[in-house]
């Protein structure tokens, strides 16, 4: 299989230059190699997206794929797990599609370690709505909502993840596409939930392509297996910092534990209730 094999007929229409491309093509990378190597197959590809610029990506990547409302990828994501647990499920979101909006949706997600990869668009600005301040915008950031500056200070993203329970968290960045797709690669094949937080500069509100550059570096002897030593390089750049500092990227945190669809999907009772289990429910709807 080749990358072509995953073009659609659909027009890109993202502004050139847009980071999005960088995600988009490292997405098409590992899906390509991963289908080559036979761990997984196209047909059980399943990508979602939600409200956004990020969104377009899903009519940009020839496999299955399904539009979500603003901030719930991580919802129907999971859904879809629990269908069909043989599926591999990607949901696609913006920082303020999944830091803002739907940021209850991707803590319980990475909270019941649900066994999908969520991928962040994160150029840290509401591009679609002409550049607004969002979750990760640092403090004094001049949008159109905010001319005089943000008075709001960023959340770390990461840091949430990791104290709700994520078992695979991750930063990267557009401007080296071939380590995003190593991130996304090891990323699907993590049973678990997946995040990545990926650097992605807005060349018309935003454009921190060239901070980037300078400053981003890849871990290197970083025991991903210690929460304590990820939380430690989480903190290293912690979007407070707004365009200074050093900016780790790579896998901070990767263990291994129960996902919620082993879970609920045992041949027994779950949680006590006198029901058969969903995998019986799904099997009899199906008959």
């Amino acid at each position: 299989m080749k990358i072509e094999d995953l073009k659609t007929y659909t027009e890109n229409t993202w502004c050139p230059g847009c980071g999005n491309f960088g995600i988009e093509f490292a997405a098409k990378q590992a899906f390509v190699e991963l289908i080559n190597e036979k761990k997984i197959k196209r047909e059980d590809i399943v990508i979602l997206s939600g409200i956004g610029c990020h969104a377009k990506i899903v009519d940009y990547i020839n496999v299955n794929s399904f539009y979500s409302l603003h901030g719930r990828v991580p919802a129907p994501a999971t859904g879809i797990k629990i269908a069909n647990p043989e599926l591999s499920i990607l949901g696609f979101a913006g920082d303020g599609d999944a830091y803002g909006e739907g940021l209850v949706h991707l803590i319980f997600a990475a909270k019941r370690n649900s066994d999908i990869t969520m991928v962040i668009h994160n150029n840290r600005n509401y591009a679609l709505t002409t550049g607004q301040f969002s979750p990760t915008s640092p403090k004094g950031f001049p949008g159109r909502s905010t001319p005089k500056g943000s008075p709001e200070p960023p959340l770390n993203p990461l840091e949430l993840m990791l104290v709700s329970g994520a078992t695979f968290v991750a930063r990267a960045f557009t401007g080296n596409p071939n380590h995003l797709k190593e991130i996304i690669k090891q990323a699907i094949l993590h049973k678990g939930f997946s995040f990545i937080d990926v650097l992605q500069p807005c060349v018309t509100y935003y454009n921190t392509f060239e901070f980037y550059r300078k400053t981003v570096y890849e871990l290197k002897d970083h025991d991903s297996s210690s929460r304590e030593a990820a939380m430690k390089k989480v903190k290293k750049w912690n979007y407070l910092d707004g365009e200074k500092g050093k900016i780790p990227i790579g896998i901070f945190y990767q263990v291994k534990k129960p996902t919620f669809e082993e879970i609920i999907l045992k041949e027994k009772k779950p949680y006590g209730l006198p029901i058969p289990s969903l995998k019986k429910l799904l099997k009899r709807h199906n008959s």
